[in-house]
């Protein structure tokens, strides 16, 4: 690895100070793993040889495979054969850091549920086009699941499902980037929903089950219509929930 200390010394070709030590050795690993030299399940060298190699203090290493650990780039293991090891990726990072960028402000609630069905109607289109017949069946289930667990006054179990019938339907694109921003988009509106509570709609079992019968039939376009309809009177329904649970004025989601 380059010397960390040193780079971290050295002013950009902005003029203004290079990252911190640790943060530099972040972008080092993230560079071996970008290039190939690292993949999953690699160790990492000790931390006095990580010191040795970046030129820096065993301190700025164990803050930069803190960081990492956070970012779900590794995991460290103790005792006698732990270390740092390079993880398998893992799609809950990118919900975990869209959710706090919500949480924070970052990302309105309007950016949000726009996003949201600009996405979805990617989605819809190509699983209309590769959806294979086992994945349309799997959906049908998921939604009697999601009926049953509304029957049951189960709503927890019931967000989950939801989560879950989106995942599926994401998965039918066979596309892995949009499966992990679905999973990661509809997660957080389902814990914006819950966090406010707000009451399961009726509507939306039979909505589902139109969906899928769409998209067995290939109907890309029919699909599309009803979901943008389902999220605008859902998202207009989120939208005043959150107002009254801030004490504010009702924010408008943006139509398309």
């Amino acid at each position: 690895m380059k010397d960390a200390a040193r780079a971290a010394a050295e002013p950009n070709a902005a003029g203004t100070r290079a990252p911190r030590v640790f943060e530099t050795i972040c972008d080092q690993v993230r560079e071996q793993l970008a290039s190939g030299a690292l993949k999953p399940g690699d160790k990492l060298p000790a931390e006095r040889e990580l010191a040795l190699q970046c030129g820096s203090s065993r301190t700025a290493v164990r803050e930069a495979l803190r960081s990492l650990e956070i970012a779900g780039v590794i995991r460290l293991h103790k005792g006698v054969k732990g270390g740092a090891f390079i993880r398998e990726g893992d799609p809950a990072v990118v919900t975990r850091s869209f959710g706090d960028m919500v949480h924070l402000g970052r990302i309105s609630l309007a950016d949000l549920t726009e996003s949201r069905v600009i996405l979805l109607d990617a989605v819809l289109r190509l699983a209309a086009e590769r959806a294979r017949e086992q994945e349309l069946d799997a959906l049908e289930h998921s939604i009697s699941r999601t009926e049953e667990l509304t029957r049951l006054n189960r709503l927890d179990e019931r967000r989950e499902q939801l989560v879950n019938f989106y995942r599926l339907l994401a998965q039918a694109t066979h596309n892995e980037v949009l499966v992990i921003l679905v999973d990661a988009v509809t997660d957080i509106v389902l814990k914006v929903l819950q966090r406010d509570g707000v009451a399961p709609r009726a509507e939306t079992v039979k909505v589902h089950r139109e969906i899928v019968h769409c998209l067995r039939r290939r109907d890309a376009e029919k699909a599309v219509l009803l979901l943008r309809r389902h999220f605008k009177a859902l998202h207009a329904y989120l939208f005043e929930a959150s107002a009254a649970q801030s004490g504010s004025a009702p924010a408008r989601a943006r139509s398309r």
